[in-house]
Parts: C-alpha cells; structure tokens; sequence
C-alpha cells in the first residue's frame, strides 16, 4: 500500500531533474539495467514523426520531475529526458504501484522502465508497466522559465515538462475549486469583453491543479487562513509539471503554491448616517419551499438564513430591492420577519397588488420604517415581454424630504438558450428579449415620473454587462449609469462566470436623481468568493461553512446612497 503524505499536496516532495540521453536505440547511462531501446521524442513523435503505435513494449529511462502516485493524485509520474529535440517530458500511467515501487519513484530518481505505450485523453504516455528499475540519482537541472502567456506551438512541446512561471499570476476564477481542486489563473482579472468599452484583455487562462483529477478533494485545497481563497489572490513562483487536459493548459505543482491575499474581504459598510441607502441584493433563491431552486432541506435553509441576514446587517440599507424571491406570498413574508429578526432591525415589505407574475422567482421592494416614508404602493409594468414583472414604489426620508422613486428589475437570463432565433450573437442569447425589455422599462419609467416624481433609481439585476445594447438602450434614453459614472473598469462588477467578471447588477438614474447621488458602489462579499462556502456547499465545505456575510449569494450587492439635502435643493 501506498503510504499517505499528512498533506494532500502530495506534488511538494517532486523536483526537477534531466538526464542527457541519445536518440532511439542509443546506449544510456552506464548505470541504468540495460540499453533503452526508444527516447521520449521518439515515443511521443517528436517534428513530422509520428508517436510510437500504442501498445508497443519500449524500454526506457528518465529522471523523475512529479510523483503523483495513489487513487487519490494522479495514479502515476512524471518523466523527464533530454534528448537530441531538447528535453522531453513524459507521464507514467502506473496504478498498480507497490509501496516498494513508490521508494523507487522519488522526485529527482533516474529510473528505467520496461512498459508500453499508450494514450489518455491525447496525451501519450507510459503504461503497463512491467518492471521498474533504479538507475541512480542525477543532477537537478532548474525548471524550464515561463512568462504567461504563451502561443499553443509552445505549450504543446512542453507538456509533461518541469517548468516555473516567473512572474505572479492572479486568481481569476475559483468555481472548480471544491469540485477539482482547481483555479483559473490568468496575467491579471479577466473581465467580460462586454463589460466596459474598448476591452483589450489578454485572455489566456492556465489552470492551477492539485495533482489529481479526482472530484470533491478533502481538504480542499489552496486556501488561505479565512477557509477562502478569492478571485484576484496573486500567486508566486509557481513551479509544476504543464499538462493539457479537460480541453485546457494546467500545472500541477511541485511545490506549494506562495499565494497572497490582494484582493482581501471587505469590511461592513459605514452607517449612512445621514444619507439615505437604496441597495440592489440578488438573494440567489430564497425559497422556503424546500426542495425547489433554493435550499434543499431545513439545514440549507437556516443557513441561508444566517448569511442573508448577515450581509443585509452589513449593508445598512434604507431600501433594499431584491431579487430571486420565491414567487409566493410566504417567503416574502418569512424573509422579512427573518431579517427584521436576526438584525434587530425592522424592515416592511412594500404592498399592494401589483401583479408579480407567474414565473418561480419575484422582485420585491422592503424598507426600514424608522428611515424612510412609503409613500405609495407597489406599481408593476405589466408589459407582456416582461416575465418577472418590474416593481416600483416611490419614498421620502422621515424629514419630509421630496419623493423619489426606485425601480426594481430582474430582466431576462442568459440561460437557457433557444436552437434559433435568439440565440448567443456575442452578448449571450435572449439579448434580444433583454432589449425589448429595456424598451418597455423606459416606457414604464416614464409613466412613473409623470405619477409622483421625477427622480427615478433603476436597480437591480439586468442580466446584461454594462457595455451590452440592454444598457446602452436605457442610456441613450436619458438614464446614467451610476456604476460607470463613478467606479473605474477594474472595479465594475458584480458576478463571476467562468473566470470573467462583469457586472450585471446595475444601479441607473435619470438626471433628477443622479445629482443626489453621493456614493455608489458594489460591496464584494460574494462574486470573489469560491461558491463552495454558500449555503448548499458539499460536505467537504462543511469545515469552511461561517454564517457571515462571504457568499451569501452568488451576485454582489449594489449600493447607492442619496443626500435628501441635495434632493431638496433640486425641488423647482
């Protein structure tokens, strides 16, 4: 039986190592059994030669560079030779390996291996193997030095290679971290191309992996004293075997990575004091129905429960527009008793009988009574492209100040996409239908001014990056972007998906409203966030689990604060 390392990174006691050896047939290093009779080059075909046949008995030698042995890594090794074409590298697929055979396989050994050829995944490799023998140590050569990115030519010729990435790369994704054990690297944070205007990014990607393609690794790895590791962390001196795999470039390290903490969690929000506070919060499913999209059982619930209140009690808002409601009377109403309950503060959800349509999840608009006067029901736009009908309501802080309006959405997702029509053209698919809903919302948005009040606030989560047509549509029609008007690019998002950030939640105002505002801004709690710590993580999350603020959901909040002062001024 394999011996188990005390840490899962078992890849820390590989180094790197080369050994000069000749072409096909060519005679190895006096220490090695017998002769080899094929080089790494001519195994995995090196220029226009083609890969050895699979299934060919071949002997031959190199020095070990990575040691990921056992069920639990990569059940095998890496080889590694330097051969007339410069050096070569090799994994050894050896699943059946004796705890004797693992002594033999020791980073920097120069073994010799009487095995076969085969393939996995198009990678060629060593198999089957039947006889391992000792040749000695040899010298360590350093790593081949890499700057990122590199062209494909070049990744290709150095698969199964040691190589050390010279420069910091920076977290850009951590979605697999839980599942795989993996994360997405890249030279800095890689946003959506249609998140901001004239978009130049560098897009290549490098998988960080953790010497094994097992699922649900426990402990997860990679993460840092908090139980975290967040998008934009930096890391330093990587140093691994390159591979390709799972139709993407990755490392698997040799030694632990140096990660460091540059994208730290946020601190609660200051108190509005005497501001008031419209925030935008995509409560990702709140359903008491269990089972359904939200939680599964009680025990998802409570949890949800605690990270929901937690970020609301650090928000400190006057209003909260939120989004991905359970469509039912109940859960509305649980959600309010339960945040007034768990924050000591008192919130009301805004009446009426606005029709709030008949899809699954709804919009929903609550408040703090001792801050701010409602001083109208719900109103709805009920234009049938809409199928979660927007919800409006206007309000006055407790000071008489004038009315102001907030509008909340929820437009059409990204998801879903149809076999035509439609379809995914560059901005993801149902576009179409998110512009003809920014159409209607800024007919809706003037019905509302013509009723109360001229200052409006549009908030919430419209499925569309800022530089997409849904947004353009509502800016060429007057309102402003608050996010783009105050924020620099690398702060403008909200949400990561596959390693690109963006914002999708959006916080828009006409001109009346505009000039009240004095701060707007994403808190980031939960996009930079790996998703295993929400409140359905797997059971090898469960160690992380914290009812704090840090993923209570999978879209960061928006928000906005407003001078009441510098709405009375604007009174005519």
């Amino acid at each position: 039986m394999i011996p188990s390392p005390t840490r899962r990174f078992v890849a820390s006691r590989s180094l790197a190592g080369l050994l000069a050896l000749a072409l096909v047939a060519a005679p190895v290093a006096a220490d090695c059994p017998t002769d080899s009779s094929a080089d790494f080059a001519a195994i995995k075909g090196a220029g226009e030669e083609a890969a050895l046949a699979e299934g060919q008995a071949v002997v031959a030698d190199g020095v070990v560079t990575g040691a990921f042995l056992g069920r639990d890594h990569l059940d095998g090794f890496y080889l590694q030779q330097t051969t007339e074409q410069g050096p070569v590298g090799l994994f050894v697929y050896m699943p059946a390996a004796s705890e004797a055979d693992a002594e033999r396989i020791a980073p920097g050994q120069h073994v010799q291996l009487h095995a076969r050829t085969g393939e996995y995944r198009g990678q060629v490799q060593l198999q089957r193997v039947e006889r391992i023998e000792v040749c000695g140590r040899s010298r360590l050569p350093p790593p081949k030095e890499l700057t990122w990115p590199q062209d494909e030519d070049t990744l290709t010729r150095l698969e199964g290679r040691l190589v050390r990435f010279s420069e910091p790369l920076t977290v850009t994704g951590n979605y697999e971290l839980a599942r795989y054990g993996s994360l997405r690297l890249a030279n800095e944070r890689l946003f959506r191309p249609t998140n901001a205007p004239e978009d130049e990014q560098e897009r290549a990607v490098l998988m960080l992996d953790d010497g094994s393609y097992r699922t649900s690794p426990s402990p997860i790895p990679y993460l840092n004293d908090e139980g975290t590791r967040r998008v934009g962390s930096r890391v330093a001196g990587l140093t691994g075997i390159l591979t390709h795999a799972f139709d993407a470039h990755r490392l698997h390290p040799i030694r632990e990575p140096r990660f460091s903490d540059a994208n730290p969690r946020p601190e609660p929000l200051d108190e509005p004091g005497e501001q008031l506070r419209v925030a935008a919060f995509n409560v990702e499913n709140y359903f008491t129905t269990l089972g359904q999209r939200g939680a599964a059982n009680a025990v998802e619930l409570e949890r949800q429960r605690a990270k929901l209140a937690a970020a609301v009690a650090g928000l400190n808002a006057d209003i909260l527009a939120l989004v991905e409601v359970e469509n039912t009377p109940g859960a509305l109403r649980d959600l309010v008793e339960q945040l007034s309950e768990r924050t000591g503060v008192r919130y009301r959800a805004v009446g009426g009988s606005a029709n709030r349509g008949s899809d699954a999840i709804k919009l929903a608009l609550i408040y703090r009574p001792d801050r701010v006067q409602a001083v109208s029901e719900l109103y709805a736009d009920n234009d049938r492209v809409h199928h979660r009908p927007p919800l409006a309501a206007f309000f006055r802080d407790r000071q008489d100040g004038p009315a102001f309006g907030v509008v909340s959405a929820h437009f059409k997702a990204k998801t879903g996409c149809p076999p035509s029509g439609d379809i995914d053209r560059g901005q993801g698919c149902w576009n179409q239908r998110r512009v003809a809903q920014a159409h209607a919302m800024n007919a809706f948005l003037e019905r509302l001014a013509a009723k109360q009040s001229e200052r409006l606030l549009l908030i919430g989560d419209l499925n569309a990056y800022g530089a997409e047509d849904p947004i353009r549509t509502l800016t060429d029609a007057g309102l402003i972007d608050l996010l783009a008007r105050e924020l620099p690019a690398e702060r403008r998002y909200t949400y990561v998906f596959r390693g690109e950030s963006g914002y999708l939640d959006h916080a828009l105002a006409n001109p009346a409203l505009a000039a009240a505002v004095t701060t707007v801004r994403p808190w980031p709690i939960n996009a930079d966030e790996p998703p295993f710590l929400g409140y359905d993580g797997p059971d090898s999350a469960l160690p992380h689990f914290q009812p704090d603020a840090f993923r209570s959901s999978d879209h960061d909040p928006v928000v906005v604060d407003l001078s009441p002062e510098m709405m009375r001024k604007g009174v005519q």
